[in-house]
C-alpha cells in the first residue's frame, strides 16, 4: 500500500474553476474500512488521499507494532499526533486517521478545529473482529491495545472511544450495513450538499 497519494489531484484546474479542493478525514476503529474508503472516495472526488498508518510506518521504517514494541505508545501518539498535525495543515485530498487518533485531546481538537469534515466510519465489534481476523497483516502489524487478545478486545475499546469519536465527527457512517462504494457515495453526496449549504 502506497504512502500518501497526491496523484490526480489537478489543483491548476480547482483554482481555474474556484471550485473547493477537496478536504475529509476519515475516523474510526481498525478494519471499519478507512483504507478502503479514502482511496476509492479520493478517485470519486478526483484528489489524492493519505492513509496515516502506511505513512508513520513509511517514515518509521518499522510497522506500528514495532514502533509501540521498541519505544512505547506514548512515542508513536507522539508521531501521529506530529503527522497529524502536518496533513491536516497542508495535504489537499483525504485523510484516513490511525484508528487510536482521537485519543489525543490536542488531536481531537485539531481535528475540531481546522475545519475539514470528519467522517467517522464506524462498524459493530462482531463486524470489526471478523475483517481483523481476515486480515493476515493483523498480529504482524496491529498492535493489541490491552492485555487482551486484539479480536478479544474490540468491543471494550470501542466503548471507551465511541464518545471521543462521536465528539469531532461531522457525519457517521456505518461500513458494516454497506459495501465499500456506497459508503464512498454516501460520503460523496453529503459532502457535495455540505459545500452546496
Amino acid at each position: 500500500m502506497p504512502p500518501c497519494q497526491a496523484a490526480g489531484c489537478d489543483r491548476k484546474k480547482v483554482l481555474e474553476t474556484g471550485a473547493v479542493m477537496p478536504q475529509v478525514t476519515l475516523i474510526g476503529y481498525r478494519g471499519v474500512g478507512k483504507t478502503s474508503v479514502a482511496e476509492q472516495l479520493a478517485a470519486t472526488l478526483g484528489c489524492g488521499w493519505c492513509d496515516c498508518d502506511v505513512e508513520l510506518e513509511r517514515r518509521c521504517g518499522r510497522t506500528i507494532a514495532d514502533i509501540i514494541t521498541q519505544d512505547g505508545e506514548a512515542a508513536f501518539r507522539d508521531a501521529e499526533e506530529q503527522l497529524l498535525s502536518e496533513l491536516l495543515a497542508g495535504f489537499d485530498g483525504v485523510v484516513a486517521t490511525g484508528g487510536g487518533v482521537v485519543v489525543r485531546d490536542a488531536n481531537r481538537q485539531r481535528l475540531a478545529a481546522e475545519g475539514r469534515p470528519v467522517v467517522w466510519l464506524q462498524a459493530d465489534a462482531a463486524t470489526i473482529r471478523r475483517r481483523l481476523a481476515a486480515d493476515p497483516s493483523t498480529v504482524s502489524r496491529r498492535p493489541g491495545l490491552t492485555t487482551a487478545n486484539p479480536l478479544d478486545e474490540v468491543a471494550a475499546v470501542l466503548a471507551a472511544r465511541d464518545p471521543l469519536y462521536t465528539s469531532v465527527a461531522d457525519l457517521t457512517v456505518d461500513t458494516a450495513a454497506e459495501p465499500v462504494a456506497a459508503v464512498v457515495e454516501r460520503i460523496a453526496a453529503w459532502l457535495t450538499a455540505r459545500e452546496a449549504a
